[in-house]
């Protein structure tokens, strides 16, 4: 038996590759992207004669550096530079794609010493909301790659690597290419295919293959097996299958040296419950007698999964799992011919994938598009980096989402930008919101009038827009849910006003109005207000000093409060510490966490 454990470890740690030999194709459907490249440069590979363009205009973080010598002097192009990310938790590249069509995407990180540390360092990076790999490094020259196989749902794709703690995140190179839609599929639609090794299982060059020997860029690892017999052939190879292993590779293939002897590779899992999916491929690279037959079953643990195998001569046969293999701590394959069999068998290449659970759904697109817009009208520059709702533990600030489970799309439902330094006007891509509950632009430098379009957010229940430079009429139908108390509107005004307008004062800055869920701006509403205000009295914590209490004392004032604010100082009404003649007595806890009580008078 041979084990393929040192194999896998090797494909994940990654190896600087020594040569990749090439053959013409075109490049339709690929992005090549070299992350930390400066800006507007462009270049094509040495190598495969892939072309590379910078990732600036992908994201707006992260500083560049570059590999500094000897190790810069010694590698690919595309690892020459790197992007490195010093500041914030989660940096997020956006990559337009098509949305529906299925791509193989990889990301490649060579440390090389580019911070002078000495020290590669260790994180997570995620796609969208989703994680999904964790990048090591064995040493300062070996390059580590994350690959998986995913069909967006959306005309973007958002890779982000995350700040874990234990070094500053950074990329060399990001690569998309278009796949045929009908290869790798597996059926668990909130999962993803990740690459754990793809051998080239009787390499005579000892060379990784690449594009452009491989139509869709996958990189062909040679794999060194000294117990077995390589056989080959000059023979062109038909390749029309939909996965399309590349010729070179499929025109050689292992057997056994003993003809009656099975082929056998094992790996071992890290957790029983993982899952994955096989792709093995198979040619027959000589051309049999007419008394020769070549044909064998493939078992697995034991099992049998598929036979007899015939494989067809120069012509692919793709022999793949159509459901996951799981609940094994160790796997082995086992390739044994048949007892009509008079050669033994072979094996000419072999993928083998784990299935990653990407559940969690991004942001709906509308949402998405309407909160990145708000972010460039305003410049934001909080923590808005990719998506704006999961994982919960980096939900955009400001924000409040709806979570389904995965079930659908989360939906953004909380807007707070309050003390933004806000400028201008009420940004229009607000009204895209549609689903939007609770909207707060309050003390920004926000002007003009109350836009139209807030009215048609029908799901609005909570809109403050106080101090700010707003002039103008209010809309009345904002007015007019105010009234049926449907909406709890905050505005800037003359609280002595029966107008539906916005008048400045002469500072430029508006004075406090804070309409309730019951006021009108008649002079009927004036006088309700008056009846229905509130006196809120500061109580301080009890002291010992008799001078602490006469300074307390001192210092409790009466402050106006709107209905807003009171819903939040009583949650909601919550506790009655009291009841006398004009009304009832309730318990409310500031922001400063100063302990209030809150009197409403009766309506008699």
């Amino acid at each position: 038996m041979v084990g393929m454990l040192m194999h896998f470890l090797s494909l994940l740690l990654g190896v600087l590759p020594i040569l990749v030999l090439i053959q013409a194709q075109d490049q339709s459907g690929f992005i090549s992207i070299d992350c930390g490249l400066p800006e507007h440069s462009s270049y094509a590979s040495t190598s495969t004669g892939i072309n590379y363009i910078s990732d600036a205009k992908f994201i707006d973080t992260g500083v560049t550096k570059i590999i500094p010598p000897p190790l810069g002097n010694t590698i690919l192009q595309q690892l020459q530079y790197v992007r490195s990310f010093p500041s914030g938790v989660r940096n997020c590249y956006r990559i337009n794609v098509t949305n529906g069509t299925k791509y193989l995407i990889r990301a490649s990180f060579y440390y090389g010493n580019y911070d002078n540390l000495n020290e590669p360092p260790e994180f997570d990076i995620h796609f969208g909301p989703n994680a999904w790999d964790t990048v090591k490094f064995i040493n300062l020259s070996r390059i580590t790659s994350s690959e998986i196989i995913y069909t967006p749902s959306l005309d973007y794709i958002q890779p982000c690597l995350v700040n874990t703690g234990k070094g500053t995140p950074f990329i060399s190179v990001i690569e998309l290419r278009t796949l045929n839609n009908k290869a790798y599929v597996i059926y668990s639609p909130k999962s993803v295919l990740s690459v754990l090794f793809r051998y080239d299982m009787a390499s005579i060059t000892n060379l990784e293959y690449r594009y452009k020997d491989d139509v869709y860029d996958r990189v062909w690892f040679p794999f060194k097996w000294d117990a077995m017999k390589k056989l080959s052939t000059d023979e062109d190879v038909l390749n029309s299958d939909s996965f399309e292993p590349p010729s070179i590779v499929m025109s050689t293939a292992v057997t056994p040296f003993n003809a009656s002897a099975p082929i056998q590779l094992f790996w071992d899992s890290d957790d029983v419950n993982d899952q994955y999916y096989f792709y093995m491929y198979f040619n027959e690279v000589e051309k049999l007698a007419e008394n020769e037959t070549r044909e064998f079953n493939i078992m697995m643990n034991g099992e049998l999964m598929y036979g007899p195998e015939i494989p067809p001569y120069r012509s692919v046969d793709p022999i793949i799992s159509t459901s996951a293999l799981t609940g094994a701590k160790r796997y082995t394959f086992s390739l044994e011919k048949t007892e009509n069999s008079t050669l033994p068998p072979i094996l000419n290449a072999m993928e083998f994938y784990k299935l990653i659970d990407f559940s969690l759904s991004e942001t709906q697109q509308d949402d998405v598009d309407a909160i990145t817009n708000i972010k460039k009208t305003y410049g934001v520059t909080r923590n808005w980096e990719g998506d704006p709702c999961g994982p919960v533990k980096y939900m955009w600030e400001g924000l409040n989402c709806t979570m389904n489970d995965g079930l659908d799309p989360p939906r953004i439902t909380s807007l707070n930008l309050s003390s933004s330094g806000l400028t201008g006007q009420i940004a229009s891509s607000i009204s895209k919101l549609t689903m939007l509950q609770y909207l707060d632009l309050s003390n920004n430098s926000l002007n003009g009038s109350l836009p139209y379009f807030l009215v048609e957010l029908r799901s609005l229940k909570v809109l403050n827009v106080r101090y700010n430079n707003f002039t103008g009429l209010i809309p009345s139908e904002l007015l007019e849910r105010s009234k049926t108390g449907s909406l709890s509107l905050s505005v800037d005004g003359d609280s002595n006003s029966d107008s539906d307008s916005i008048p400045p004062t002469k500072s430029g800055k508006n004075k406090n109005l804070s309409v309730p869920l019951t006021a009108s701006f008649s002079a009927l509403g004036v006088i309700l207000l008056i009846l229905l205000g509130f006196w809120i009295f500061r109580r301080h914590k009890v002291v010992t000093s008799s001078n602490s209490k006469k300074e307390d004392s001192k210092n409790s004032k009466q402050q106006v409060f709107s209905y807003g604010d009171i819903i939040n100082i009583t949650e909601n009404f919550k506790t009655i510490i009291g009841e006398g003649g004009f009304g009832k007595v309730y318990i409310g806890i500031l922001q400063d966490q100063t302990h209030v009580a809150v009197k409403m008078l009766s309506r008699s």
